[in-house]
Formats: C-alpha cells, sequence, structure tokens
C-alpha cells in the first residue's frame, strides 16, 4: 500500500511517498478501512513542521474518510462496504476528557490517515454522514467536531444568540455554518476583503476586516448595540484574546481552540473576571460528540467548504497552501 511518511528532521521536503506493506486482515474488534480522503488541519501542520514532535517514519493526518473492506470478529458497530470517517481521540468515546496529550491521536501520537488502507479499533471511527463524499467526511473529524463542541455542546448555542469567528479557516467556516443553521447572528473577520465576500455567502451578517479595524473588538460592541456577542471562536490564541475579551458581553463564553498567534501572551484577566467571561479550553471532541454531528448534519443541508483538493503525492504542496493562508474552509486529499 502507498503511505506518507515524515522522515527526520521534521519539514515539509521529509514528506515521503512509500510502498509500505499492507496491514493484512482486522482482528478481534478492528476494522480494515480503505481510506478516500483526508483533510489538513494546524495541528497537522504543526507536526510535519517538528513544532509537535513525533517518531520518525510517522505517518501523519488525523482525519480520515473511506469504505469499510473487512471487519473482524466482535464488531458490531459496521458492515463491509459502509462510509466511516476517523476520530480524533481514538480512545475517548464519551464523558470528560481522558488525557491532556495526544499520545493516541492518529497522525501524531500513533500513525495517521496519509495512508491507502488502515487497520484500527471499530471505536476509532464512526458512520459518515449519508450523501457526504469521502473528501466532505473527512473535514468532519477535527474542524467540524471542534466547531460543533464550541457552539453546541458548550456553549448550548441558541436561536437568537450572536456569534464571533475569528477568520476564515476550517473550524471558522463549519462554526458560520452551525451558527447560520441555528438561528444565530454571526460576525466574521479576517485580513482579506475577499475572503470575507465569501463569508457573507455563507450567511455571515457581519464583517470586519481586522487590518482595518485593529480594534475589532470596539467594533463587535458597535454592532451588537454595546452589548456584546454571546459566544466567540477564539482561533488566535495570544494574539487576538484581548480583543475576543473586548467583543464578547458579560457572562459570555468564548471557546478558545487554536494558538494561531502564538502560545502565551498577556491576558486581561480583570476584565475578565470582572464582567464574568466564560473562558474555556478546548481541543476537538469524543466519539459521541462526532456521531451527533453526524445526526444533525444528516438533517440540515449543510455542505462542507472545501478550498482546494491536492493527490496524495502532493501533500506538501497542500502544506504550502495551508501555512501560507491561502484557502477559505477547507483542504482535502483524496486518493
Amino acid at each position: 500500500m502507498k503511505a506518507v511518511i515524515l522522515q527526520p528532521p521534521a519539514g515539509l521536503e521529509q514528506l515521503a511517498l512509500r510502498d509500505l506493506p499492507d496491514p493484512g486482515l482486522p482482528g478481534l474488534g478492528e476494522v480494515r478501512v480503505r481510506i478516500h480522503a483526508s483533510s489538513l488541519n494546524y495541528h497537522d501542520l504543526a507536526v510535519v513542521m517538528g513544532m509537535l514532535p513525533t517518531l520518525p517514519g510517522r505517518i501523519p493526518l488525523s482525519d480520515g474518510a473511506g469504505v469499510v473492506e473487512a471487519v473482524g470478529a466482535g464488531v458490531e458497530r459496521f458492515s463491509v462496504g459502509d462510509h466511516v470517517v476517523s476520530t480524533f481521540f481514538p480512545m475517548w468515546h464519551a464523558g470528560d476528557p481522558m488525557t491532556d496529550d495526544f499520545s493516541t491521536t492518529p497522525g501524531d501520537g500513533i500513525d495517521g490517515y496519509a495512508s491507502e488502507v488502515v487497520v484500527a479499533a471499530e471505536t476509532a471511527f464512526t458512520h459518515a454522514p449519508m450523501g457526504y463524499s469521502h473528501a466532505e467526511s473527512a473535514t468532519l473529524t477535527t474542524a467540524g467536531v471542534t466547531a460543533w463542541r464550541a457552539l453546541v455542546v458548550n456553549g448550548a448555542l441558541k436561536a437568537g444568540d450572536t456569534v464571533l469567528v475569528l477568520g476564515t479557516g476550517g473550524v471558522s467556516i463549519f462554526a458560520l455554518q452551525i451558527a447560520k443553521a441555528l438561528g444565530a447572528t454571526v460576525i466574521v473577520t479576517s485580513s482579506s476583503d475577499a475572503k470575507l465576500e465569501r463569508a457573507m455567502l455563507l450567511g455571515a451578517d457581519h464583517i470586519i476586516n481586522y487590518r482595518q479595524t485593529p480594534e475589532w473588538g470596539a467594533r463587535v460592541r458597535e454592532l451588537t448595540g454595546g452589548r456584546g456577542v454571546d459566544h466567540v471562536v477564539e482561533v488566535g490564541g495570544a494574539g487576538t484574546l484581548a480583543q475576543s475579551i473586548a467583543a464578547v458581553r458579560t457572562a459570555g463564553h468564548i471557546a478558545l481552540i487554536g494558538v494561531l498567534d502564538g502560545f502565551a501572551g498577556i491576558v486581561p484577566t480583570a476584565a475578565l473576571i470582572g464582567r464574568q467571561i466564560r473562558l474555556q479550553g478546548l481541543v476537538v471532541g469524543h466519539r459521541g460528540h462526532q456521531t451527533e454531528l453526524v445526526q444533525w448534519l444528516e438533517r440540515n443541508s449543510i455542505r462542507p467548504v472545501i478550498d482546494r483538493r491536492f493527490g496524495l503525492e502532493a501533500i506538501a504542496d497542500a502544506f504550502r497552501l495551508q501555512a501560507g493562508s491561502g484557502h477559505f474552509g477547507k483542504i482535502a486529499l483524496e486518493f
């Protein structure tokens, strides 16, 4: 089978397409899946670039979607021919988080889905949404579940709420689509007017170019009549958190899901405390969250936004597009 491995030292030039031994038939409680698509996330880029070190020869990518080719003894959830999508934390099925690291995450602590075939525990997958292509399904593992957990699970989003979404990457665009489908008003920020125009076509109610409006937190409050938004999907981290705190209402909710602007920085704690803001960090979600999202998507007419598609052999080019922030929504690999 063909698979991509990350050779030492890390870096895009160290990604190599290789012929590897076939993993064989599934054992007890396992399934064999022919992978047809994956999608790229910032976490994958961090692994490939060496920011999150992994073992030499690691197969990258946390997201994978494909077709069940064989099932092992005791498998009850899947049958041959089922379309499935991987989970980010294969060992976390429900309840509170079980780990504070990525030791069980595909493409990081264990081999991932830049591979034509995988054999894994049946709990490492859920069914894919009916009618979705493999590429569309592959966007759910990380980006889709993160947006779902941030707004619906942790945020208890309801119709009439206001949501601030930072940027137009995979999680942010999913958050925009989910929020609009649930009846929320959505404000989107970006440094690109072209991307903001695309966000408007997806239903964004207000847009802000943060290059032109550096104090965008104050602008958000203006747009909400001085109240502030109910929810912020915060992907920047240190570089944007202060503005997100300025933008959210008293007792509002900030879902801290990314560190695109740095791993550490000054936090205006007085405002955070005084205005009783709920700041909650999260990393994707568990298998139950993904199942809930799949079922919800099947009841709604939402399709993931895929900006570009690449073959497995062009994985380095796909990562270059991602690193340059040249995409809107998701970048997919199909093979």
